[in-house]
């Protein structure tokens, strides 16, 4: 079903045609008021069921070196309207199919000191509003500097914020709950050691920023389509309840390069007095572009394990000797090096987990620490620090490969760039195919520590262009990305859906770095996931990491009945069963979830969720009619209430229920669970206990 955009100016009332204009949602829920002020500074509004949501805020933009910048001194030339009605079936995803609706409003500014003109479009959805500025192709506004940009959000009282410290280079922390006031006064704890950070202000937080009033509406702030310009942080005026848009600058400071015609990200701000209908927008989606690659047969989901999670806990190495304190590329022969009997992507330990994900229905198996470089391949700005080609001696890329093929096992590959950006696009084609002349149709590619060419930071509009040229060209050789360290994604596996995962934020990586808090997973759901899917890399077993490596004594603050909940909870087409074949194997009934569980998705149905305690999720998978619950528990006990009523009318249905013990806790007992079946139809209900870190998992299986 579609129709095209077309007139409809019963949308659009006019309170002053030279100044005011309002807008509709298609179910008239929203309410968004364009206005422009007094000194000719458009501002807008936002409403939703007759309460503010968004006071008036200033638009515009300040650029470098112009006296009059855009953001004031304006008149209205032109305004048109309009309402959109698609429905679109993605490649992959939460639903088969997604409806795109809006109404419009494009409103035409002209300057009248310099006689510059741009467009502000906005589009209102039933779930909330999204709009960004427009730069027409003009004489007097051609090549421009952007300084800052200068949106406005103005909050209606002191919120409660699911916030992360505002910072160029990471977005790796954990989740911190308060009040926008109380910001200021917790940033420094907030931000915590990472290898690369930069913060930048005192009250600076991250997008996807969820936030819960008062009276009981949630409210997402964030961005869609980031392409060819500065990942957006927002900066709070703890006097005012304001936030403003700050931009990620380059090694000049500066925050965006533009030559018109260009134009900005959408900035969308989703909205409801249900938390679950946060969870189930697909705004950030349908703000981007429709796919422009024609033929997606090769683009498929994965499920995975690999060699990453015992160098991740320190049992294993990526280096293959301890011999070479500095490595150069074409020089350093690894022949006749010293193995250090700790390196990881050794033939024996490959076969191990090709052979695992052989047995248990796995599509791929990812290796990290395979090629040579890893010696001293961080924090040494060192530019040409691996090739992507060269496999250290231990490691018979060709051998294993033709292994694995033999066994119906994809490998995966794996780029590190060390943030040597330059090096990675110099060696891109060849990389590229030399994965595809080895059978590797996925690449998990990574940006750890500083960028080390321009001297910028991860997020600014040098290094975004870079992540989407990686994309773009991966698909010229049909190659999926998973990227981690690089920018938060704003809805772009739109466009390109051979994006199929991200990291992005703090992953289960850091459960063996000191830990993250337990209701970090119910948070993320809200935030990070509201731009694209994550590789979070769930499925660990044993929370006890000292039982891998002596010297590392975190714990995975996490019960057994959690991590297989995640699978359902943190959506994604790329899961990673990411804990040793050999914790696997001691819990055999447990994991029967992990190799059950789809990856792909017909239907979902957000069943419960507040953010920072509780998620829960039933997903229905694409082909069959099987369905997936998953639930996930914050810091306290509870007693998840659940009906059936998504399930088909008739029919009879056979509940497999993976729950946290009654004695089960996060911290003291996390490996208690219990397993029953049950028999279901769509008139059943279902009251499980969740323990703290914990939460329950149930597979749904139709009896025939």
């Amino acid at each position: 079903m579609k129709q095209f955009l077309f007139t409809a100016f019963v949308w659009l009332a006019f309170f002053n045609p030279a100044k005011s204009q309002q807008l509709k949602s298609p179910n008239g829920k929203f309410v968004m008021e364009f206005t422009l002020l007094n000194d000719g500074t458009p501002s807008y509004s936002l409403d939703y069921k007759s309460k503010a949501v968004v006071k008036p805020s200033k638009l515009g933009l300040e650029l470098k070196n112009d006296k009059k910048s855009l953001l004031n001194d304006f008149t209205v030339i032109d305004t048109k309207t309009a309402t959109f009605d698609e429905s679109w079936k993605p490649v992959w995803g939460e639903v088969a199919r997604i409806r795109n609706h809006y109404n419009e409003l494009a409103v035409t500014l002209n300057q009248k000191e310099t006689d510059r003109q741009i467009v502000i479009r906005f589009r209102l959805f039933d779930d909330g509003l999204g709009f960004r500025y427009e730069f027409p192709s003009q004489k007097n506004l051609t090549y421009f500097v952007i300084k800052e940009e200068k949106t406005q959000f103005a909050m209606t009282g002191d919120h409660t914020a699911f916030w992360i410290p505002g910072d160029y280079d990471t977005q790796e922390y954990d989740y911190t709950t308060s009040k926008l006031s109380e910001i200021r006064g917790l940033s420094e704890k907030a931000t915590t050691a990472n290898v690369s950070q930069k913060s930048f202000s005192t009250t600076g937080v991250q997008t996807s920023l969820m936030l819960k009033t008062a009276d009981g509406l949630y409210i997402n702030l964030h961005e869609a389509a980031l392409v060819d310009y500065s990942c957006m942080h927002l900066n709070l005026d703890d006097t005012t309840m304001v936030f403003e848009s700050w931009l990620t600058p380059d090694s000049n400071g500066d925050k965006g390069y533009m030559q018109a015609p260009h134009h900005s990200p959408w900035r969308t701000i989703i909205v409801s007095d249900d938390a679950r209908e946060i969870l189930a927008s697909k705004i950030t989606l349908n703000l981007n572009e429709p796919s422009k690659i024609e033929d997606t047969s090769w683009i498929k989901p994965i499920k995975y394990v690999g060699v990453w999670w015992e160098m991740i806990t320190g049992k294993s190495s990526w280096a293959y000797t301890d011999e070479f304190p500095t490595v150069q590329l074409g020089v350093t022969d690894f022949s006749k090096a010293k193995p250090n009997g700790k390196h990881g992507a050794n033939n024996t330990n490959v076969k191990k987990y090709i052979d695992f994900a052989a047995k248990h229905g796995f599509d791929a198996v990812l290796v990290e620490g395979w090629n040579e470089g890893w010696e001293d391949w961080f924090g040494h700005s060192k530019d040409y620090v691996f090739d992507f080609l060269t496999p250290y001696p231990d490691f018979d890329l060709k051998g294993l490969h033709e292994y694995a093929k033999s066994k119906g096992i994809k490998m995966m590959m794996h780029h590190e760039t060390s943030g040597s950006v330059r090096n990675y696009e110099r060696h891109m084609d060849k990389a590229y195919q030399f994965m595809k002349d080895n059978g590797y149709d996925a690449v998990k590619s990574g940006y750890v520590g500083s960028i080390i060419e321009n001297g910028g930071n991860h997020y600014n509009q040098f290094m975004n262009n870079h992540f989407q040229y990686a994309i773009e060209k991966a698909a010229d050789y049909k190659i999926m990305v998973n990227a981690h360290e690089a920018v938060r994604p704003t809805g772009i596996s739109r466009t390109y859906p051979n994006l199929i995962g991200n990291e992005a934020a703090r992953g289960t990586e850091y459960q063996s770095f000191g830990g993250s808090k337990p209701n970090h997973v119910t948070l993320l759901p809200f935030t990070r996931l509201v731009g694209g899917p994550m590789d979070y890399t769930p499925g660990i077993f044993e929370m006890d990491l000292s039982k891998l490596n002596t010297d590392n004594n975190s714990h995975v603050n996490s019960t057994i009945a959690n991590q297989l909940a995640l699978y359902v909870t943190m959506y994604s087409p790329l899961q990673m069963a990411a804990d040793l074949p050999e914790n696997y194997d001691r819990f055999p009934d447990a994991f029967q979830f992990i190799k059950d569980v789809a990856v792909d998705w017909s239907d979902s149905k957000y069943l419960e969720a507040e953010p920072g305690q509780y998620v829960t999720v039933a997903r229905k998978a694409k082909v069959t009619n099987n369905w997936f619950i998953g639930n996930v528990n914050g810091d306290t006990s509870r007693t998840s209430t659940i009906k059936f009523d998504f399930l088909e009318k008739g029919k009879k249905y056979t509940a497999t229920i993976y729950a946290d013990a009654k004695d089960a806790h996060y911290k003291t007992n996390p490996q208690a669970y219990t397993i029953r079946k049950m028999t279901i139809t769509n008139k059943s209900k279902l009251k499980q206990l969740s323990v703290p870190g914990g939460g329950y998992a149930i597979s749904i299986v139709e009896i025939k």
